[in-house]
């Protein structure tokens, strides 16, 4: 605690931080909080109360002047960045195996496993409603006991590009795994491998959710919902199967890919759990 500091006090107090490797926010409102209020990590500026001059040097002004509201909008902050990294990890990983699926297909004995527009069309339901209603997730329970991150850190940083790798395999080996079985023993392959793809990635999406398990984001399930419907419909409506090069699945074919598809949600949650984001500094 620090009593009756001087403007350059106040300066030598947040250098001393600084070098401590803290993240340091600066409260303040009047003329002589001007140089603290810049040379802090965040200032913070009362919105009524406070100077022209504290409120030019602040990144940011309270307009109520309530402190409770920074503790509101720091959660808010770490929502969203944790839906970003969230939709990075499903968005990058589902990316790379349909790349990893192309290129290992061929020594597989699959000569083309996905057509062009097969692709397309799974990355148009992917990664529009699903992607979108991943934006919509709520803070995850103890995203406030955590520590700030550091400023230099990346926000492919703290394991998440590791993260994207270990489940692009997963999705990669079940859709090779689902084609070269349905390959060998004569069923329609390219087109359990097109329905794997996409309904392993949409398992991983509802894998990521902040609260598995519960309704806080109804909107996602609908999405998903809604995905697994077009991805069905690229197989049995007629102008779409002439479109993508598909063929009819039998409910059993379907039950197998279904069935594998799980694997895409049981990497998620596995990962988190064998793979926890640490509560350090480079944590989120």
């Amino acid at each position: 605690m620090f009593a009756r500091a001087t403007p350059a006090q106040k300066l030598d107090i947040i250098q001393a931080m600084r070098e401590r490797g803290e993240v340091v926010a600066m409260t303040g409102d009047g003329v002589n909080d001007g140089p603290a209020l810049r040379r802090s990590d965040i200032g913070v500026a009362m919105g009524r109360r406070g100077t022209e001059v504290a409120r030019q040097a602040a990144d940011l002004v309270l307009a109520d002047d309530d402190l409770g509201t920074v503790v509101a909008a720091t959660e808010e902050g770490r929502r969203v960045y944790g839906n970003i990294r969230r939709f990075l990890v499903y968005a990058l990983s589902g990316g790379a195996a349909e790349i990893a699926v192309m290129l290992l297909g061929p020594p597989f004995g699959l000569a083309l496993p996905l057509l062009p527009a097969q692709i397309l069309w799974i990355n148009l339901i992917t990664h529009g409603l699903p992607g979108v209603a991943l934006g919509g997730e709520p803070v995850e329970p103890g995203a406030m006991d955590r520590p700030p991150r550091p400023p230099t850190e990346s926000i492919m940083g703290a394991g998440l590009w590791q993260r994207v790798l270990r489940i692009a395999v997963v999705l990669t080996a079940v859709t090779i795994g689902v084609a070269v079985w349905a390959h060998h023993t004569g069923h329609p392959w390219q087109s359990m491998a097109f329905l794997a793809l996409g309904a392993t990635q949409l398992a991983v999406a509802i894998g990521s959710r902040s609260r598995p398990g519960s309704w806080s984001n109804p909107m996602l399930l609908v999405a998903v919902a809604s995905a697994l419907a077009l991805q069905l419909a690229g197989l049995y409506l007629p102008p779409l199967r002439d479109l993508l090069g598909t063929e009819p699945l039998t409910i059993a074919e379907v039950g197998v890919v279904f069935g594998l598809s799980v694997l895409g949600y049981v990497a998620v949650r596995l990962d988190r759990i064998l793979h926890p984001a640490p509560l350090t500094r480079s944590n989120e």
